[in-house]
């Protein structure tokens, strides 16, 4: 649905101790005070749900004062009151708006819209009343909520024990003001993967008399809905859990808190295959050969959910989410076999809603759905399309120009949770909220605004994300740009746990999901499924730009030592609620990553006969007993074991959740080795002839820094020492005494640029052959002096340091080793285009901003004349010391072509050179594909001249929009095998 921007007029909340005051406030209520209580007035004949919300808004004033508002159905017991009705239905609301006491001209006929207005004298018995009107029956419900909001009750209040404050008085200020329509009009959750934590909870603890999620469980999870603003379900569809409408009473329950039961993808017409179909007794789920079985159970459906509001997915796949099974296997009888299921499925409908119109339906064009609609098949022109991501945070299509003009609309199905290949991210929640912001607001700029879904998997740990989804489903408006996101993760930290800790705790959650999108904790294993396969080896390296596993490292014990920090300062009503939302997730994904990474460095220093490949061993161990610690405390401790079986450590039980291997070192001779950046061996290893005994070269223009690791051999303490031998050349340590307590240390060897001499200078071009990559007469050669014992070894220092004017003023990027490296959000220089221009995405992306082509609805340029008239462009500065072919290397995140037609390319040109095309996408599962989502970039590649050294100018061309540029290297020979690319080489 259209949103209408002038009645959205949210406005900042200030929360003070005796309730609430808005810098816009006109008026003030008191809902309690030391007198009196007011009461909340509802008609008889309001629908279940509005006395529910009536209930729930009661509960959360009790449990702020402890005291009762009370709940009633006449006029004629208070003087001041909550007086809440649903247009046309209240007879009060209606008495009022007879009487012209309030204005309804905004909700009349809209969906969902609410209005919260002060009223004096309303009716003869009261004085004041805060009215609440809503134009349905969900949007009373919302309206009354809202109440609960402003009184500082979460809507995770139960499903994340986020306990209010305790107040002994509150009071409101009002600005009347009108709330909806809401950005999309079909809003809610997918329960899915339920086997591991949801099923077993309620199951075991729950709800132990139905034995399953049932009644009772989903009316927690509609009262969280409501809270949240959203009013659909796709409820949970394993075979451990059995299907919806088993339970009759689900129905009864969903329809009291006024929520729309839909269905999976997999799941057509409201039935559960996996749980609902007997081959025993209905036979195969073909419908090329058992049409008539098949479709009685739909008929069966429709009939018992006549009477219900219900989202009927059209279509049909196989059982257990697979293909669905025909005669002939050939796409033209696939489509025309699934065109027969549609038609056949509206006319059972007919029988049941007559008004199609009416009847909200949904085909989602999934997997091989999409291969059959992408291939003619013909779809109702009422019928939602519901587009979905591919299961790793990026959307696979979305409507072109004629398919927005469809009736039916179209939402999108997206994850945050995943069970398939390559890999499940079934524990924690790792997807970053500015990716998803990114995909959703790009959906909707599609007009994707009918309905949109979220498979939340178990909803914990989802809580953050499932908010931000449903608060921008509500109110797309508010999410204009990525510092929108940014603006709503600060103010949910500052709401749940108090603008004192709202800054550490945002940066902390920032810090955490941009780890997560470099790579999610569930897929450090370096391991796959479908089939499964067993632990890999690690693609970050150990031996270049810094050693990336010890960052990885020290980025997460920097994470642990922060939210160790905060937890003593959190209130004692809110430490539970820090626990479940900051803590677990923090700490769960620090772990898991650590106990990987320990591993990794186990087996790295372990061919080095270190004797710290121990210790490495013992911190991954510690690692996964922390875990399993971590867990137990919250299934078990947590509000005396409310969450008793909700989180599983190791869903599936999949590789990646065993402690890892670890490797032993044999006994050494004892003594001291080194182990220098840039070498996978050992100083000297002269059983390899291969001497690992000279540091990279260290650059004047990017200040490069690099690592000795000492450690010991055996397991007699030994005592080391180093000398530089000359002033210049820095240490971060000089000395020091190795155990088996302590028996490495890194040495950290960086220049003092205002001490060492100027390389050889007599001229700057050319510099020589093509690719020579360090021109010796501009190097300063020194050593470092190492001893330990008897033994003395000399690690070599070579300086690049020539002093070129044309470097002086330069504010471009310079290369080292034989490679310049590039963050997107940093060019020198940025050319408009004919239609769209380059915008900053910040946080997203290795480099924490992206670079997007915008707006969608730019025509993408395709012919070198056309890039140079009308792109966008790019354009950096650099600098090479070397010459010749060059490699371009630009990484983006790996989204896919809007539709088919679109694409996902830029160009590139050095120097004036004709743009070279670069194409983004990847087709189906396929290999490339599977190792984007992985990672969450897409690295493709460029051939380019760089005719001299000197400056160059280097410009990227957007060819098509919504491209997400995030690094780009320059590599001229020297670019070593890493997981990320180098740091930025900023002059």
């Amino acid at each position: 649905m259209k949103s209408s921007p002038q009645i959205y007029l949210f406005f900042a909340i200030l929360f003070t101790l005796g309730g609430i005051t808005n810098s816009t406030a006109q008026t003030s209520f008191k809902l309690v005070d030391s007198k009196e209580n007011t009461s909340v007035i509802i008609d008889e004949s309001e629908p279940k749900v509005v006395h529910i919300a009536a209930e729930m808004l009661n509960d959360d004033v009790f449990k702020i004062t402890g005291k009762q508002l009370g709940t009633t159905t006449t006029t004629n017991t208070t003087s001041t009151a909550i007086l809440a009705g649903t247009l046309g239905t209240s007879s009060f609301i209606n008495d009022l708006v007879a009487a012209k006491k309030i204005d309804t001209t905004q909700l009349s006929g809209k969906w969902e819209t609410y209005s919260i207005q002060l009223i004096e004298n309303p009716t003869e018995n009261i004085k004041q009343a805060l009215v609440i009107v809503g134009s349905d029956r969900r949007a009373t419900a919302y309206g009354l909520l809202e109440i609960s909001r402003r009184i500082g009750v979460s809507p995770w209040e139960w499903w994340a024990d986020v306990t209010p404050d305790k107040k002994e008085q509150l009071s409101l200020t009002i600005t009347p003001q009108v709330y909806g329509e809401p950005s999309v009009k079909y809003r809610g959750i997918f329960l899915n993967d339920e086997d591991w934590g949801l099923q077993r909870w309620a199951a075991l603890n729950f709800e132990p008399k139905t034995g399953d999620i049932g009644p009772k469980t989903y009316a927690k999870v509609f009262e969280l809905l409501l809270r949240l603003r959203a009013n659909t379900i796709w409820p949970a569809m394993h075979t451990c859990t059995k299907a919806f409408y088993h339970y009759p009473e689900n129905k009864v329950v969903a329809d009291d808190y006024a929520i729309v039961v839909g269905s999976s993808h997999a799941e057509p017409m409201l039935c559960n295959i996996n749980a609902e179909w007997n081959h025993d007794t209905m036979g195969d789920y073909r419908y090329d050969t058992n049409a008539g079985e098949i479709k009685k159970l739909f008929k069966k459906r429709a009939k018992e959910t006549a009477d219900y509001e219900g989202i009927y997915t059209l279509g049909m796949r196989g059982e257990h989410d697979s293909p669905m099974i025909v005669g002939d296997d050939d796409t033209p009888s696939q489509v025309k076999l699934l065109e027969q299921v549609i038609t056949d499925q509206r006319e059972i409908l007919k029988e049941t809603k007559q008004d199609l119109a009416q009847v909200p339906q949904a085909f989602v064009p999934y997997k091989e759905v999409l291969h059959y609609y992408q291939n003619g098949l013909k779809l109702p022109e009422d019928v939602t399309l519901v587009w979905t991501d591919d299961n790793y945070g990026y959307l696979r299509q979305l409507s072109n120009p004629e398919e927005q003009k469809r009736s039916g609309g179209a939402g999108i199905y997206y994850h945050t949770s995943y069970w398939g290949r390559p890999h499940d991210y079934l524990w924690l929640n790792s997807t970053h909220p500015v990716l998803m912001w990114e995909e959703l607001s790009k959906a909707y700029s599609f007009k994707a605004e009918d309905i949109w879904i979220l498979n939340a998997g178990d909803i914990k740990p989802h809580e953050y994300n499932t908010e931000l989804f449903m608060d921008m489903a509500w109110d797309m408006s508010k999410f204009e740009t990525s510092a929108a996101v940014a603006k709503h993760q600060f103010d949910w930290a500052a709401r749940e746990f108090g603008t004192t800790n709202a800054t550490q705790i945002d940066a902390l959650l920032d810090s955490f999901y941009q780890l997560a999108l470099q790579r999610r904790p569930e897929f450090m294993a370096w391991s796959a499924v479908e089939p499964v396969t067993k632990s890999g080896e690690t693609q970050l390296t150990q031996i270049h730009y810094g050693d990336e596993v010890s960052k990885r490292i020290d980025a997460y014990q920097t994470l642990i030592a922060e939210v160790e920090a905060l937890k003593p300062t959190i209130s004692a009503n809110r430490k539970d609620a820090f626990f479940e939302l900051v803590y677990y997730p923090v700490m769960g994904a620090a772990q898991l990553n650590q106990m990987w990474l320990y591993a990794y460095k186990n087996k790295h220093v372990a061919t080095q006969g270190r004797a710290s490949a121990a210790v490495y061993a013992q911190k991954s161990a510690e690692s996964y007993d922390a875990i399993e610690r971590l867990t137990r405390y919250f299934n078990d401790t947590i509000q005396d074991g409310k969450w008793q079986h909700i989180m599983n450590k190791a869903p599936r039980n999949l590789p990646v959740f065993s402690k890892p291997v670890v490797s032993l070192v044999n006994s050494q001779e004892p003594g001291v080795g080194l182990s220098l950046e840039g070498y996978k061996m050992e100083y000297n290893n002269e059983t390899t002839n291969s001497f690992a005994d000279v540091l990279p070269v260290f650059n004047a223009y990017t200040k490069s820094r690099y690592y000795i690791d000492v450690f010991l051999k055996g397991s007699e303490p030994q005592t080391w020492s180093a000398t530089p031998a000359e002033s210049w050349i820095e240490l971060s340590t000089t000395s020091g005494k190795l155990s088996l307590e302590n028996p490495e240390e890194r040495v950290w060897v960086t220049i003092n640029w205002n001490q060492v001499p100027q390389g050889t200078n007599k001229k700057e071009a050319p510099l020589g052959h093509d690719h020579q990559l360090i021109p010796p007469s501009y190097k300063v050669n020194s050593k470092i002096d190492f001893k330990t014992g008897t033994s003395e070894k000399t690690v070599g220092v070579s300086v690049f340091n020539p002093q070129f004017e044309a470097l002086k003023n330069f504010n471009g990027f310079v290369e080292d080793k034989g490679f310049v490296v590039i963050n997107a959000e940093n060019p020198s220089a940025v050319q408009k285009g004919k239609e769209a221009s380059w915008k900053v995405i910040n946080r997203l992306g290795y480099s924490n901003s992206v670079m997007r082509a915008e707006p969608f609805t730019a025509a993408s340029e395709t012919t070198p004349e056309a890039l140079l008239k009308n792109a966008p462009v790019l354009e950096y500065d650099f600098y090479t010391f070397n010459f010749g072919t060059v490699d371009v290397k630009v990484s983006a995140l790996p989204t896919h072509a809007v539709y088919p037609g679109k694409g996902v390319r830029c160009a590139v040109s050095i120097d004036g050179a004709t743009p070279q095309i670069i194409d983004f996408q990847t087709e189906g599962r396929s290999v490339s594909w599977k190792e984007n989502v992985l990672k969450n970039r897409s690295v493709q590649s460029a051939s380019q001249i760089v005719n001299k050294p000197g400056k160059h100018s280097l410009k990227v061309y957007m060819v098509d929009p919504g491209v997400m540029l995030d690094q780009i290297v320059i590599d001229l020979g020297g670019l070593k095998d890493a997981y990320a690319f180098p740091e930025e080489t900023k002059n």
